[in-house]
């Protein structure tokens, strides 16, 4: 795994810096928001995973994300952050991270969630197997009224068009509810569906990525992801 640390307290590199070694990562250490900007722009495919904190010197960690995030839509983003505070969490969620970690935190949990979230950052790729292109684009796994999904390809047509840019957690989020259309999720319900049992975050996650993935959705057409007040959300495409 080739990994970008965004980080100013070299106490907190060096610390991890022992974790990473062990599980024999490859990791690239920067230490403000400018030179972690140019580092990306180096060559923004190659990273597996950013792990971003917010209070940086030159540029601070939210405008890193959205620098970040006007290159990339995919590449895994976690912020590390010391401001524990309900806002900042949904800000950063909303500025385009996959998952916040908030110090201080134990090594063992950000190892976890960085596996975790690459696992499922890797699962298109790993399981594209025989077969062509041309099978790929028409073999979608989940289909309703105005919807498609390919799993493989990590692609979702509404009418027709492609929702763009979705992150792995957008995708999965959409794929989870679209499985079982007008069914009603609670958030509780699809943090362990798709953040899974590693993932001690809150209800708001949730909320900030249904956010970000309603804007996508209503780039192309219909809004298909219903709230339902007081228990959740539903995905729903039989309305116009």
């Amino acid at each position: 795994m080739k990994l970008l640390m965004i980080e100013d307290n070299k106490s907190v590199v060096e610390m991890m810096a022992i974790f990473f070694k062990k599980e024999q990562w490859e990791v690239t250490y920067v230490y403000d928001g400018i030179t972690a900007v140019e580092e990306f722009n180096k060559d923004p495919q190659g990273w597996d995973i950013i792990t971003l904190d917010l209070n940086l010197p030159g540029k601070d960690g939210m405008e890193v994300a959205a620098e970040i995030r006007k290159v990339s839509q995919t590449v895994p983003l976690i912020i590390i952050t010391a401001r524990d505070t309900d806002s900042d969490q949904v800000l950063g969620l909303e500025m385009g991270a996959d998952d916040y970690v908030v110090k201080p935190f134990s090594p063992i949990t950000l190892i976890a969630r960085i596996k975790a979230l690459h696992r499922r950052a890797e699962l298109p790729r790993t399981s594209e197997g025989g077969g062509s292109s041309a099978e790929a684009s028409v073999a979608f796994d989940v289909t309703t009224a105005n919807f498609q999904l390919n799993s493989k390809t990590r692609e979702a047509y509404l009418n027709g068009h492609e929702i763009p840019d979705l992150t792995p957690k957008e995708f999965d989020l959409l794929k989870t509810m679209a499985q079982k259309p007008k069914q009603v999720f609670s958030r509780e319900q699809l943090l362990q569906l798709v953040w899974g049992y590693e993932y001690y975050g809150d209800e708001r996650t949730v909320d900030a990525h249904i956010k970000k993935l309603r804007r996508k959705i209503e780039n192309v057409g219909p809004q298909v992801i219903k709230t339902v007040w007081g228990v959740g959300y539903k995905f729903d495409d039989t309305e116009e």
